[in-house]
């Protein structure tokens, strides 16, 4: 008995649908990332206001970069999507620590990258199944 799942062709609808649902957080957190490695006055003031010291603008820069990179590399997706998450739950409760109204931002880009991956690969969807036949559960 194998543990993979059987190979499922991906709809076009359904491919179209993840790639959309994939850039929309990737292309935020590589604005996000490109804002701390320039070390723009707004992502530094906001690290500080968050309650982090200026030095760390960079280096979050760097960790924000590394997790869209995974997360764009099919090989790689899943672990980005891992990285990625732990990087928004971060967010959220930095968010929550110093009372920003934006609290919802980061979980919704959490669930946009997992909802990219659930359209797009198999595997993700044999995982997270979705059932609309509930007549047949006890």
């Amino acid at each position: 008995m194998s543990s993979q799942p059987s190979a499922v062709p991906v709809s076009k609808p359904m491919l179209w649908t993840g790639r959309i649902l994939t850039a929309l957080p990737a292309l935020l957190i590589l604005f996000a990332s490109g804002i701390k490695l320039a070390k723009s006055s707004v992502a530094i003031e906001g690290t500080v206001k968050a309650g982090y010291p200026a030095s760390l603008v960079v280096p979050i820069g760097i960790i924000e970069l590394a997790c869209v990179v995974l997360y764009l590399i099919p090989a790689t997706s899943v672990l980005g999507a891992i990285f990625t998450t732990a990087l928004m739950g971060g967010a959220t409760a930095t968010l929550l620590r110093v009372g920003d109204p934006s609290i919802p931002m980061p979980i919704v880009t959490g669930i946009l990258v997992w909802g990219g991956l659930f359209f797009r690969d198999p595997r993700i969807r044999a995982l997270i199944p979705l059932r609309t036949n509930r007549g047949s559960e006890p």
